[in-house]
């Protein structure tokens, strides 16, 4: 695996034998550098995560081809606009068939699916318009750059999210990073289904990870952990600051995320609501109303 990360946007960078990267032009402070859009394979190419549909990028893309190469896949992790938006017009320029676990509300799980109605917000940066040509389900392999892809249902960061296994490498997408923890906002989102997805992940046993935005994570395991690790600790955190009087979403978030910048906040309350929303299935937390900004929160 390549020692130093340093990818310029739209310039190929060799990662490995068999595996390419080129990052998208969509630096914020969600995206880290941009979006990880991978070509794996020499001759027949798989795009994992084709990206936002810039054109610049589409073109980086193709450009990234060998003489004599040509797009025989294109894998998309889940359907969120830094991720799945150039599937489609990368496709028609191809031909090549677009396979994910579904549109942008499969895999929803039925917590998510009960919250549908209440007022908690969501849909950031969902791709609601994305639909594949065909689905993967879980376990399901692929030929993919002269060697065997598995998809590996991830829920939690969105529902219809999905792992690579690819050898001894997971292709991560969004739902471990290098760089920051992923974002689990409702009702797109559920944290009990993030922290199963990451016990699976563990269960794979030791990996490199290619994740969505940021460097490869040469120790996979401890990645992992450390995330697990990290959201234990806000979740003590939280009840911590309920059981002090913090009563709302913004209170507890204040409490909670006392290092962040302003400008991070509503995503600290994304993950402070996910991780309410778990807690109140597991009866440690008590709501007086349905979850939403104006709800009060206590301790059971």
């Amino acid at each position: 695996m390549r020692e130093t990360f340093d990818p310029v946007p739209g310039t190929p960078l060799l990662l490995e034998p068999g595996l390419r990267l080129v990052l998208a032009p969509n630096p914020s402070p969600m995206t880290e550098r941009g979006t990880n859009t991978y070509l794996l394979g020499e001759g027949a190419v798989t795009v994992i995560d084709p990206g936002p549909a810039d054109p610049a990028h589409l073109a980086a893309i193709r450009a990234a081809l060998a003489p004599g190469e040509r797009i025989e896949t294109i894998l998309v992790s889940h359907s969120h606009k830094d991720h799945s938006p150039a599937a489609r017009p990368l496709a028609e320029a191809t031909g090549a068939p677009v396979l994910a676990f579904g549109d942008a509300f499969a895999g929803k799980s039925a917590r998510m699916a009960a919250l549908a109605d209440a007022p908690i917000g969501g849909g950031e940066g969902v791709d609601t318009a994305f639909a594949p040509d065909s689905r993967l389900a879980d376990g399901d392999e692929i030929e993919a750059g002269g060697s065997r892809l598995r998809a590996v249902h991830t829920p939690g960061h969105l529902g219809n999210h999905l792992c690579f296994l690819w050898g001894d490498a997971l292709f991560t997408a969004d739902h471990i990073m290098g760089w920051a923890p992923s974002l689990v906002s409702p009702p797109e989102g559920d944290l009990t289904d993030f922290m199963a997805s990451l016990d699976r992940v563990e269960a794979l046993g030791p990996l490199r990870y290619y994740p969505g935005h940021g460097a490869p994570v040469a120790d996979g395991l401890a990645r992992t952990r450390a995330l697990r690790n990290h959201r234990r600790g806000r979740e003590a955190a939280i009840r911590a600051a309920i059981d002090q009087g913090a009563a709302t979403l913004e209170a507890i978030t204040g409490a909670v995320y006392t290092d962040v910048a302003p400008a991070l906040l509503p995503a600290a309350a994304r993950n402070v609501l996910a991780h309410l929303i778990d807690l109140q299935a597991r009866n440690l937390v008590h709501f007086d109303t349905r979850p939403g900004s104006g709800m009060r929160v206590s301790p059971p």
